[in-house]
Order: C-alpha cells, then sequence, then structure tokens
C-alpha cells in the first residue's frame, strides 16, 4: 500500500507539471485564434514541435502514464491548430 501512495504523489506531481507546461501554451493558441495568424511561429519548429509531442503521447500511453499522455495529447492538439493556421498562410487557397 505505500509503494501505492508513493505512485499515486509522484502522479500527481506529473499531472500539476503536465497541467503547468501544457496551459502554458494556451495563450499562443488563442492569440492564433484571434489574430488568425501564425506569423510569430517558425514552420519548423512548429512541425518538430509536433512530433515530439506526438511520441510523447504514445509513450505515455504505452507506459500508462497519464501526466505524461493527457499533456502532450492536448499539447498536440494546440499546436496542431497553430500549424494548421501556419500552413493555411504560407499555401493559401486559389479560390
Amino acid at each position: 500500500m505505500a509503494r501505492e501512495d508513493e505512485l499515486d504523489r509522484i502522479e500527481l506531481i506529473g499531472l500539476v507539471a503536465c497541467f503547468l507546461t501544457t496551459f502554458a501554451f494556451l495563450p499562443q493558441a488563442v492569440k492564433t485564434w484571434r489574430t488568425g495568424s501564425a506569423d510569430d511561429f517558425s514552420l519548423p519548429t512548429l512541425l518538430i514541435l509536433e512530433g515530439g509531442v506526438a511520441l510523447w503521447a504514445i509513450y505515455g500511453v504505452l507506459r500508462a502514464a497519464p501526466s505524461v499522455w493527457i499533456g502532450n495529447g492536448i499539447t498536440l492538439v494546440l499546436a496542431g491548430f497553430i500549424l494548421s493556421v501556419k500552413l493555411r498562410q504560407a499555401w493559401p487557397s486559389r479560390n
């Protein structure tokens, strides 16, 4: 039982870290949503970030570590939104 309590405390630390680091990215996503612009981001950075957080999310699922897959899953969505805006700016539709 003591080992389970220790793991729960460790997972709680991970969940708090997940919350802080993931939601630190939220203001950027909100700014992108409001302005419709992702000019402040480099395309290579967004692509690398998306690849990294996708792999972290997979790792978290395989390790059954909610603090890893939840945070990275949310970041994947937020960064994915910004990436989609960036790509639309880079290659506008020809309507």
